[in-house]
């Protein structure tokens, strides 16, 4: 098989190549696709770059999402699955023409449904289904704040929450992501970089507070988003944008900047920190995951959760997608067609 093969840490352009691979075989309890397409994500920029910890270290395949069709089940996986068009979760090795992974992260879908929609209801769909549905939920009158909310998950997590009856403050950079947010129904468009973001809401706020912020880039927001948050908020993590940004220093300086928690001054201020990694979820507890993929999946079906899709790039240009994934100039997915 064909697939992109991470050999060491730096620039996608240096350090990715496109190779021949052994066929992978499925285990008990997996099922064997052949992908038509991968979606990539944010975690996949940092891999990259070496500073995602769970990322097998090189030489290897990444990747957490791919669009496909069933070729073999494995023992104990279920039969009915093969031949099935499906969207499935992969614990790394997405980016190749075969892929395995566990039966229960594989969803059927319609023959029909475009890859580049299926794609961001895999991770980045399940993900911001779990955050505003299950972890966190939003509820009618709540005051959230999404931040990167042009990109996969954001523009997910905001449509929810306006869906919920939400009134929504998100922060995102450039013209073009201010006009889709409002397009988008958002009451709030903060634009990143023309001023302090934290200013900006609290004074949107006046003397109120936020009761959930969704989070994916720590660092220098983290003590931001605390202090905007009202009794009973919720502060979600699930990701650090921020970390790739410091240099030789960026793992000290991130966690300098997001500062200690003391746990008792949270029960005091009765606030909630709530940290969310689907590859854990997905290790641990494979059916939630699966269901948060089934809800998103329910919601684009309703009509009311419409993903955003960049134009798939094809797979030589791997290292392109990627690049324009971590410049923070895409909106919505990115993802990669095989053929």
């Amino acid at each position: 098989m064909q697939a992109w093969q991470l050999t060491a840490h730096g620039s996608p352009d240096q350090v990715l190549r496109l190779c021949e691979l052994p066929d992978p075989a499925p285990k008990p309890g997996q099922v064997l696709i052949r992908s038509e397409g991968f979606g990539l994500n944010f975690a996949d920029v940092m891999a990259v770059k070496g500073l995602y910890r769970d990322a097998p270290p090189p030489p290897c395949v990444i990747g957490y999402e791919v669009v496909g069709r069933v070729e073999r089940c494995g023992d104990a996986a279920p039969v009915g699955l093969e031949g099935k068009r499906v969207l499935a979760f992969t614990r790394f090795g997405g980016y190749a023409e075969l892929a395995c992974t566990d039966h229960r992260a594989a969803v059927p879908i319609p023959d029909d449904l475009d890859l580049g929609t299926a794609l961001a209801m895999a991770t980045q769909g399940a993900t911001a289904w779990h955050m505003a549905m299950a972890a966190a939920p939003v509820q009618q009158g709540d005051r959230v704040l999404v931040h990167s909310a042009a990109g996969g998950v954001g523009q997910l997590l905001l449509q929810i929450a306006l869906h919920q009856g939400c009134e929504v403050f998100a922060v995102a950079g450039g013209a073009e992501k201010m006009a889709y947010l409002k397009q988008l129904g958002v009451q709030h468009a903060i634009a990143r970089g023309t001023a302090d973001y934290a200013e900006q809401v609290a004074g949107l706020l006046a003397s109120g507070k936020l009761d959930i912020s969704y989070n994916a880039v720590g660092g220098t927001t983290f003590k931001k988003d605390m202090a905007l948050l009202g009794t009973g908020g919720r502060l979600v993590l699930f990701g650090g944008a921020e970390r790739g940004k410091g240099g030789a220093f960026g793992d000290l300086r991130f966690a300098w900047n997001m500062g200690l928690v003391v746990p008792i001054f949270l029960m005091m201020r009765s606030k909630s920190l709530i940290g969310v990694n689907m590859l854990r979820l997905g290790d641990h507890k494979p059916q939630l995951v699966a269901d948060a993929m089934h809800g998103a999946l329910s919601a684009f079906s309703a009509g009311w959760l419409k993903p955003r899709v960049h134009p798939l790039f094809t797979a030589d240009q791997l290292p392109q997608a990627l690049e324009l994934l971590g410049s923070g100039k895409s909106i919505g997915k990115v993802g990669v067609r095989w053929k």
